[in-house]
């Protein structure tokens, strides 16, 4: 799609892209990355990566072995 574009499309899809990111709203690292981590570590419990997956709810479980005679 952007070969398709001429210098002064590509020009002024990167401007629009420019001014919508000077309208986002800012916070301070320090701010949200506290934020984050109060949420992870609320959130452990119900992590299945840190908790692991019941054997009776896990997809990914083996169903049956195969054998070769």
């Amino acid at each position: 799609m952007a070969q398709d574009m001429t210098e002064k499309e590509l020009f002024e899809d990167g401007t629009g892209s420019a001014e919508k990111e000077v309208k986002n709203d800012r916070q301070m690292v320090s701010k949200t990355g506290k934020e984050i981590k109060e949420y992870v570590e609320s959130m452990a419990g119900e992590d299945p990566l840190l908790k692991g997956v019941p054997e009776d709810k896990n997809p990914f479980k083996e169903k049956g072995g195969c054998t070769i005679s």
